[in-house]
């Protein structure tokens, strides 16, 4: 009993290390608008939403995000539909 319940744990943790994998993806940023929290982004892939690689504008998830954005740089990030809204929920180191 024990032995199937390592089990299940371990596959619970690989299954969220997989679904962290395809919310993440990498990008360059072409432009910010503080104003209005947007920036737009020549991004890979974005596995999680079924979209191919393109350059698009997000909405930012919070407003201070934008600071820590510049355009020519390179980032990984998180991105979901928000309110029917395509936005950038987090931005990784």
């Amino acid at each position: 009993m024990k032995l199937i319940n390592l089990t299940a744990v371990a596959l619970i943790f690989s299954a969220g290390a997989a679904l962290a994998d395809t919310h993440i993806t990498k990008g360059t940023v072409t432009k910010v608008d503080a104003k209005w929290s947007k920036v737009t982004v020549d991004h890979e892939e974005l596995k999680n939403l079924d979209m191919p690689a393109m350059k698009m504008v997000f909405q930012l998830a919070e407003p201070e995000m934008v600071d820590q954005l510049s355009e020519g740089e390179n980032i990984r990030f998180a991105a979901d539909r928000v309110n029917g809204k395509l936005t950038i929920t987090e931005i990784l180191d």
